[in-house]
């Protein structure tokens, strides 16, 4: 399964979108005051892809487990200290509301950090390529 996303910005427009597969979405993300780039910066949505993530996985594994869910909170955090310079202090937290026990849950959340995806590509430390556009 192949994920994208697609940002067009210029002429005073700005166009988001993602995909997953054949499945395509288009997101409201407004530009910046001046037009030029997202209002939203590449750490903010770094920072919700990871929460995104354990979100929806938290969700999967707690069905695989039969575990009943009310609500989940995600909070994704990190410290960018310049230009170029790679995140670090990346961390998350979750709070899951269940009548299951505490010992429960806290069981979901370690089994969920185990396989959440995006998480475990920046653990992996996958490269990131610029190819030419068209390949």
């Amino acid at each position: 399964m192949q994920i994208s996303a697609l940002v067009r910005n210029g002429n005073g427009s700005h166009e988001v979108s993602v995909r997953t597969g054949e499945s395509p979405r288009i997101l409201a993300i407004p530009s910046k005051g001046a037009g030029r780039g997202s209002a939203v910066n590449g750490g903010e949505f770094l920072m919700l892809a990871l929460a995104t993530c354990f979100c929806n996985d938290v969700y999967r594994e707690a069905e695989r487990l039969g575990i009943p869910i009310d609500a989940v909170e995600v909070e994704a955090r990190a410290e960018f200290d310049g230009v170029g310079v790679a995140a670090r202090n990346v961390t998350y937290r979750a709070r899951v509301a269940s009548s299951e026990p505490e010992e429960t849950i806290a069981r979901l959340l370690r089994e969920t950090d185990a396989v959440t995806e995006v998480q475990n590509t920046l653990r992996g430390g996958a490269g990131v390529a610029l190819v030419p556009w068209g390949s």
